[in-house]
């Protein structure tokens, strides 16, 4: 090892070290992790080992197109509100955070077995985020487990992760035979079971966090907004009672009062049931208000449409009644808001009262926190007019038009192309990020909101400076110094090294480079040793299938990176048990499976 040290170069010795600064830099926790990625590329490209020529090649690297489109699908998936219905139909009743993580790891690992595992993760994040409202906690406790679930899933089938598809065409290279479909199978099947139980028992040595870099819209938290919503034809709660109403929302909601024929006001109580036009008044918070009336169906505008361009873009926005506003001493009905200035008043919410009024005869007041809905062109113009201050932008998606099943089809086809091999995985779901937008899923204001711009510029000024260990041949020398020890040592040694030197390699290359770099070196190592060399390409499929230490070494790893608001040092928190606990399963298994003689 020491002579191998010795006749590294000097670029060799820039690469290690410029990574290994990095990396304490990342973990100290300092500065944010996209600042530190920066530095580390300037850091690269004054000492030489990045060439200028490549300092940003990593923006066009198929990683961050897969990463940015996959969180913009989430995204879209999220608001189509597919996700509530879901968990309403085959969830209703799971409460605990153990039992709605088992759910959500589970489904994700075997969902990762059959198609791309970032796909599967796009799914269920949205489920996820549900859970985490629904029982009051962050999601950070749940999107770490499932995006290791989802490398645990990736194992179990060939077209699970692009190990697998690499390591079965290097077998086919070396032997004439390649893995099938199914070879990956009961070594996988066995650590992911192994991994989503310990995922699930064991979360808790993971923090919780908060989404990093939240915006004053985080702050606002206005419980009590009242809205008025219609019983309309098609309505999924037509003929039932005020009780499964109520069931839509999680409880979250209250229904004060059912006015029925246009003047009979009634008591809502749970046992009444409700029938075409009733109007309900409703209090809540936003995102309550939207679930039960999205789910329920129901009208929230009369089926009146802002301004005479039905094609222009709805707009739902937040705003507080300035002193000098006309509004202030006014109903909307009085005012004819609609009519003289094209909005929809949607919700109102009164500090510290409630309001038991219809929604039109509310008397406005100064410091009233109103929610109108117009058209995002003219809007600005008509909250200036109104002397109402907008509150800091946030999505609102009361009363907006939901594509229902749209999303979801256009996810499934994307990943459908990718099982079958018809388009790459960056295409693919490039190709869907882009239909969310054509087929307004999310409005185009909101698809910039939806990238999480520092993990993405994190990764594309990363690959070069990790790309640096391969270019220098870095990577060659730890290949040789693998071949000096394994010749010391037993099978199970000599197999556990590949398996360690795979997990360890993969977080600073792509996972498939560091197949295509680690199984030639694993097969001739077995040749050498006189060992069949199946037990050590799968060894190898494994290690660099298998990254639970870094943000950076798997794409799905680096998808809740955002949205968990996790740091840098979290990840070993969970990952390296659980690397330990895939070594310790791999190995015996791995030499089961596939005799080594």
């Amino acid at each position: 090892m020491a002579g191998g040290i010795r006749n590294m170069t000097m670029p060799q010795i820039l690469s290690f070290a410029v990574i290994f600064i990095m990396m304490a830099a990342l973990v100290w926790g300092r500065y944010r992790y996209d600042l530190v990625a920066a530095a580390a590329l300037l850091l690269a490209l004054a000492v030489g080992i990045v060439p200028f020529d490549q300092a940003f090649s990593g923006f066009s690297d198929d990683i961050v197109v897969i990463v940015g489109s996959a969180l913009l699908v989430s995204a879209g998936i999220a608001r189509s509100g597919i996700m509530e219905v879901t968990i309403k139909r085959f969830a209703p009743n799971l409460s605990g955070v153990r039992s709605q993580l088992a759910l959500l790891v589970i489904v994700v690992t075997i969902l990762s077995a059959f198609v791309k595992n970032i796909g599967a993760l796009a799914i269920m994040i949205p489920i996820a985020f549900q859970f985490a409202r629904r029982s009051s906690i962050s999601p950070s406790i749940f999107l770490m487990p499932m995006a290791f679930g989802s490398l645990l899933g990736g194992l179990m089938t060939q077209v699970g992760t692009s190990p697998n598809i690499v390591v079965s065409r290097v077998r086919e290279e070396l032997t004439g035979t390649a893995f099938t479909m199914f070879d990956f199978t009961p070594v996988g099947a066995a650590l992911a079971a192994a991994g989503t139980i310990f995922l699930v028992f064991f979360y808790w040595l993971l923090p919780v966090r908060e989404k990093l870099g939240g915006s004053v819209n985080e702050a606002i938290n206005i419980k009590n907004y009242l809205t008025e919503a219609r019983i309309v034809r098609d309505s999924t709660v037509l003929g039932k009672t005020v009780a499964d109403l109520i069931k839509l929302s999680g409880g979250d909601v209250v229904v004060t009062s059912i006015l029925r024929n246009r003047t009979m006001r009634m008591t809502p109580l749970p046992d009444v049931v409700l029938k075409v036009n009733d109007i309900l008044l409703l209090e809540g918070d936003p995102e309550a208000l939207d679930r039960l009336v999205s789910q329920g169906k129901l009208s929230v505008t009369g089926n009146r449409a802002s301004g005479d361009d039905t094609t222009s873009e709805l707009v739902a926005i937040e705003a507080v009644i300035g002193e000098s506003s006309p509004l202030i001493g006014w109903t909307a009905q009085r005012l004819a808001l609609y009519h003289r200035f094209n909005v929809n008043l949607l919700a109102v919410s009164r500090h510290g009262e409630r309001l038991d009024r219809r929604l039109a005869e509310v008397q406005l007041r100064l410091g009233d926190v109103v929610v109108l809905q117009g058209n995002a062109a003219t809007i600005p113009e008509i909250l200036r007019e109104l002397g109402c201050l907008p509150l800091a932008e946030r999505a609102i998606l009361l009363g907006s038009v939901r594509k229902g099943i749209v999303p979801v089809i256009i996810l499934a086809l994307a990943m459908l192309a990718t099982a079958f091999g018809l388009l790459p995985v960056s295409v693919a779901f490039f190709a869907a990020a882009v239909g969310m937008v054509l087929f307004r899923v999310i409005p185009v204001r909101d698809v910039y909101q939806s990238l999480d711009g520092p993990i993405l510029v994190m990764l594309a000024v990363l690959i070069p400076v990790s790309d640096s260990l391969r270019s220098t041949g870095a990577t060659g020398v730890i290949a040789g110094e693998l071949a000096k020890l394994g010749t010391i040592l037993p099978a199970t040694g000599a197999l556990m090294l590949i398996l360690v030197a795979a997990m360890a390699v993969t977080p600073f290359l792509n996972n498939a480079a560091t197949v295509l770099v680690m199984a030639p070196i694993a097969a001739e190592f077995a040749g050498d040793l006189g060992y069949r060399p199946e037990a050590f390409l799968m060894a190898v499929a494994i290690g660099a299938g298998c990254d639970f230490l870094t943000p950076i070494g798997h794409q799905c790893n680096t998808l809740v990176m955002g949205p968990g608001g996790y740091r840098f040092s979290d990840y070993p928190r969970l990952g390296l048990p659980l690397s330990f606990l895939v070594v310790i399963v791999a190995v015996p298994m791995l030499m089961i499976v596939w005799p080594m003689s």
